[in-house]
């Protein structure tokens, strides 16, 4: 393997090269690459999200996150289906994201929960149609981080045409990588494909309906931070159960760890350079193969932004009480949806297996 291909390795390919070695150099060695992917990965991403506060106002450097975020996932990541049909969607999701989360902080939170049930029913049964692919950490990641940083009048105007830009240099990298790969399905298979008994459409539909429903319930009880809920269920609504149990358990824990941590390296450090508490946090998530452990390192840029306007105090208070709710209604939501909805008769069970 060459130094550039360990680089394109994620943080489990990384660490699992470091287990594998059998010499102390060869452990050196790889462990040197690692900080080397992730210091570049780092001063990338700072430069790029950098850029964009530059051309379109510091409101909008949020644009530059989800930009980023769609460039490094889809540039490998595939939708399943052909290439021109999925660069197409791709344009659409960009769309959707910079239209619908700006339209339903208009509306009522009723009337913006059914805008963003909507929404997400595209993003996710045309961009999320396998579930490892982990796609809905991207698209509807990307689309409650606008909901959440929404701007009006001039600013919008200047987020509509850093979407645009985004939208053109995702779509265009993603068919540069991805135009000389042959797909046997296209856009009608995925939707022949959608059957309400099977796992993979119930776990789509519990995103669709339990995502919104979860924001729009923390904007009824006037909960600021509403997106910090929707995030904090989508990340743990998956088909299976029981890695839906150990994601509760994980985000929950690993959310009250990265609190605690925030809150003394608070205290430790001078305030003048609390800002870039949320970059040391990038730089463990970087480090972190575990979900856990990203849970704990996702929460210090969250709450470096937080404590800002609600204080250390007003923050830490939101960030647990919106993830435990979050968490908590997504899995009783998804028991009771897997329970009411109808199962696969076991002859048909038979016939898809053979």
């Amino acid at each position: 393997m060459t130094f550039y291909q360990e680089l394109q390795l994620n943080q489990a390919g990384s660490k699992n090269l470091l287990k594998k070695s059998e010499t102390l150099k060869e452990k050196l060695y790889h462990m040197w690459v690692y900080l080397v992917k992730i210091a570049a990965t780092m001063a990338f991403c700072f430069f790029f999200v950098s850029i964009f506060s530059i051309l379109f106002g510091n409101e909008n450097s949020i644009v530059g996150v989800v930009v980023l975020l769609c460039l490094m996932v889809f540039r490998n990541a595939d939708l399943g289906i052909h290439t021109g049909q999925s660069t197409m969607l791709l344009a659409l999701f960009f769309v959707i994201m910079t239209v619908c989360p700006h339209l339903a902080n208009q509306f009522s939170p009723v009337l913006g929960m059914l805008l963003n049930i909507a929404a997400l029913a595209v993003l996710i049964l045309f961009g999320c149609h396998n579930p490892s692919m982990f796609n809905q950490s991207t698209l509807v990641l990307g689309y409650l981080l606008l909901y959440g940083y929404d701007v009006t009048g001039k600013s919008y105007q200047m987020r509509l045409v850093g979407m645009a830009l985004g939208a053109a240099l995702t779509c265009f990298v993603f068919y540069r990588n991805h135009k000389n790969r042959t797909y046997k399905r296209n856009l009608k298979d995925l939707i022949q494909e959608f059957d309400i008994t099977s796992s993979r459409t119930k776990w789509q539909i519990c995103q669709i309906l339990c995502v919104p429903i979860v924001l729009c319930i923390a904007e009824l009880c006037n909960m600021p931070r509403a997106m910090w809920a929707g995030i904090a269920a989508m990340s743990v609504i998956l088909p299976s159960m029981e890695d839906m149990h150990y994601r509760v358990r994980k985000r929950i824990v690993g959310n009250i760890a990265g609190v605690i941590c925030f809150t003394v390296l608070y205290f430790l450090l001078p305030s003048s350079i609390y800002a870039y508490i949320g970059i040391l946090g990038g730089i463990g998530v970087g480090f972190s193969a575990q979900y856990g452990w990203q849970a704990v390192f996702n929460t210090f840029g969250a709450l470096a932004i937080a404590a800002e306007t609600y204080g250390l105090q007003g923050a830490v208070s939101l960030r647990v009480s919106q993830n435990v709710f979050g968490v908590v209604f997504a899995l009783a939501f998804c028991v009771m949806f897997y329970w009411f909805m109808p199962k696969k008769k076991e002859s048909e069970v038979t016939v898809h297996a053979e």
